[in-house]
């Protein structure tokens, strides 16, 4: 069967075109529950037949093993795709061990395990996964920028980062991607990161478009609808009352679903892609999935197109939503926004 191709934009300024919405690679390997090789691979190979050619993984991913995992397909695809990894987290044997790096001297490390688990000898964009505010933020970006030089690394990308902190990056080194969540539950990227990226022309990659899952329409208590080990199970918004608030919010989206004959989640998509006209710059969402047939889905969505009317319906939702993101929310930008 033949699979129509996405749309193409750029990434950052003079970067390579990549298809207009990308892959979260991360559940390929852990936080979702059981995972299957096999599948994930599959659709990997569906990705690629649907110009979704952005991968995005990170050192935290399994602790390594999501880079792994995904260095067979980025050898044999190498010129067709867009490798995007990350640095900063920092996980050890200890589930409730977390710590963030950002000197100089550990973001040499990282970048030189990554490339050795990826098996590659360039990545096209790493990020700073999330940044810490104790270490001078140009000593960090200056470090990348260096990678840059040294033909390690093509671009350079940050993660909930605010706008006065992309802006200070960028005087540093030019910044090609900001990656935040950001969805029809999740705006806080809006307060000033967006108008920073539009005004500097940098592509906005958001995270969790599909809120996690939730607004796929699937969820109505993390306690019932989630399988052992699901992380999600930790999250305010999946959780109780707060799980049961949220479903009721997507009575307007299941009705313009309904409308255009598609599901949920194409018209959460839908609405996340029409960003870039709204706000004036690039937007590539990365949803994650594990599932031929859901990475298809997803990818349709970059066709469907919200009316004027449907999108007014939709704006109150995130106002609406119970519970945070995180339930730390101590190193997102929203936190340092406020």
């Amino acid at each position: 069967m033949t699979v129509d191709k996405i749309a193409t934009v750029e990434l950052g300024t003079g970067g390579p075109r990549i298809g207009v919405q990308g892959l979260g690679c991360m559940g390929m390997s852990e936080f979702y529950g059981d995972t299957d090789e096999r599948a994930a691979r599959d659709t990997l190979d569906a990705a690629l037949e649907a110009g979704v050619t952005l991968l995005d993984t990170a050192d935290a991913y399994g602790r390594g093993a999501n880079e792994e995992f995904l260095a067979p397909f980025v050898g044999a695809h190498r010129d067709e795709i867009t490798l995007a990894t990350k640095f900063a987290l920092v996980r050890t044997d200890d589930p409730h061990y977390r710590a963030v790096r950002n000197d100089p001297a550990y973001i040499r490390t990282a970048v030189e395990a990554s490339l050795r688990r990826l098996d590659t000898d360039v990545i096209d964009l790493y990020y700073m996964h999330r940044r810490d505010p104790a270490v001078p933020f140009a000593e960090s970006v200056g470090a990348m920028a260096e990678l840059v030089q040294q033909g390690k690394v093509r671009q350079l990308g940050l993660s909930e980062v605010t706008g006065p902190e992309l802006r200070e990056a960028y005087a540093v080194h030019p910044i090609a991607a900001l990656q935040s969540e950001w969805s029809l539950f999740s705006r806080d990227v809006e307060r000033s990161a967006v108008g920073a990226a539009a005004e500097l022309g940098v592509t906005l990659v958001p995270y969790s478009p599909l809120g996690r899952g939730f607004l796929t329409g699937s969820f109505t208590d993390a306690g019932k609808d989630l399988a052992a080990g699901d992380f999600r199970a930790r999250q305010p918004r999946f959780n109780g009352a707060n799980a049961r608030a949220n479903a009721a919010l997507l009575e307007p989206v299941h009705k313009i679903a309904a409308a255009h004959g598609v599901g949920a989640g194409q018209v959460a998509l839908a609405w996340v892609q029409q960003r870039a006209q709204v706000h004036g710059l690039n937007v590539v969402p990365i949803p994650g999935t594990r599932k031929r047939a859901r990475l298809l889905e997803n990818a349709g969505a970059t066709r469907l197109t919200l009316t004027a009317d449907e999108l007014a319906v939709l704006e109150p939702i995130a106002d609406r939503v119970a519970g945070d993101r995180y339930p730390d929310m101590s190193s997102t930008s929203a936190a340092r926004e406020e």
